[in-house]
């Protein structure tokens, strides 16, 4: 059973041993909204957990699941050779996800790789302050069409219903990349309406909205969390989302790059 999904932002210069202070009081409401999500976290304490990361092994052609038994992540290319994090896969689960990907025709690369990579370790690092007993399956998407992301997201959501355990989603992705002239991909005054407007359409659980969204918007912001989100919305949409309640816990880009941290609440499951 689902218990606990949420959008999040992965920039390391959040995580205190790597930001400035100068930088992580500029940051001030992302980390303020992870750490109230890692709270909810704590309380719901799923057994498990999947993470959708765009800077995973990504393919182009098909989704990409990370099989190794268990992983560990730090933060060396960023100058923080003090945090260390571990944690085990969920083989069973790994095996369902396999199995009716296969079934479905979803096309689903199965890869080792021991080292989690920051995007996902970012969000890890703030849930577990509180919680660390839960199992961890890192997923990467792919370059396939906005449809096919979704249909993958309704083929977890489908094996996650039949779970007598709790699981958990975490969708990591940043927005759009141009918010600022001295953001890292430069300006673009579109960037803002794409953040803007994902909002607006999460805040109405407008998921069609969210699906057919101009794909040159997408392209000119610059973002790398849209197509986790969809595959999120996916897996939401299988469990019921209309009867979830969606929090935004706080949006800011104060680098140029846009930080939404969010929440649907779970209540009724």
């Amino acid at each position: 059973m689902l218990n606990f999904a949420a959008i999040t932002p992965h920039p390391p210069i959040i995580i205190p041993t790597i930001g400035q202070l100068p930088d992580l009081e500029k940051a001030k409401s992302t980390i303020g909204g992870m750490q109230k999500l890692a709270e909810e976290f704590a309380k719901v304490r799923p057994s498990s957990i999947l993470i959708i990361s765009p800077h995973g092994p990504v393919d182009f052609y098909q989704f990409t699941i990370n099989i190794a038994p268990s992983f560990t992540g730090h933060f060396f290319d960023f100058g923080d050779f003090q945090t260390e994090l571990a944690f085990r896969n969920n083989k069973k689960l790994v095996g369902e996800i396999e199995k009716v990907c296969e079934k479905k025709k979803i096309l689903l690369r199965k890869v080792i790789i021991e080292e989690i990579d920051y995007g996902a370790l970012v969000p890890l690092y703030y849930l577990s302050q509180n919680y660390q007993e839960f199992k961890v399956v890192p997923l990467a998407y792919s370059f396939l069409d906005i449809n096919t992301h979704f249909k993958f997201g309704k083929v977890l959501g489908s094996i996650i219903k039949r779970e007598r355990s709790k699981i958990g989603i975490i969708a990591s992705g940043d927005l759009s990349h141009r918010l600022l002239p001295e953001a890292p991909a430069g300006y673009s005054p579109r960037g803002k309406e794409f953040d803007q407007k994902l909002i607006e359409l999460l805040e109405k659980k407008d998921v069609d909205g969210i699906l057919n969204t101009d794909q040159d918007l997408v392209e000119e912001a610059g973002e790398c969390g849209y197509r986790s989100i969809i595959i999120l919305l996916g897996v939401l949409s299988e469990i019921g989302i209309e009867n979830l309640k969606f929090e935004k816990l706080s949006y800011e880009g104060p680098f140029g790059v846009g930080y939404l941290v969010a929440d649907f609440k779970i209540s009724n499951f």
